[in-house]
């Protein structure tokens, strides 16, 4: 996982799994920490065709592909301890989606270009 950014106080958080790449909005709307320091989860059979990110301070997930959060990530030990300081420290149930991204890449001039999904 990587962050990028752009623009004025915009960054995005992105991944290339299997050749493709997906990116969404680099900031956790639930909590307000960086998505791109979190955990890629791409486990087929956990979770689905799709890999998700994990928030590594309230461990929400949202699909690296739509956007779209789902269920928390259960961390163990002391990261599972800040993981639930975090989510109690946040209002119940506050997640929401995050804007999801389209990237390509020009093949003749290596250009990368980034358009809202």
């Amino acid at each position: 996982i990587r962050g990028w950014a752009f623009g004025e106080d915009r960054t995005i958080c992105s991944a290339n799994v299997d050749g493709k790449y997906y990116a969404v909005d680099g900031v956790c709307p639930r909590c307000g920490f960086d998505l791109y320091k979190g955990k890629l989860l791409d486990d087929k059979d956990v979770w689905g065709p799709e890999p998700v990110v994990a928030c590594p301070t309230c461990s929400t997930t949202y699909s690296l592909k739509t956007g779209k959060f789902g269920p928390e990530y259960k961390n163990t030990g002391l990261t599972g301890w800040v993981n639930t300081w975090a989510q109690t420290a946040t209002s119940y149930n506050a997640a929401k989606d995050v804007p999801a991204y389209v990237i390509t890449r020009d093949g003749e001039t290596g250009q990368v270009f980034c358009r809202e999904r």
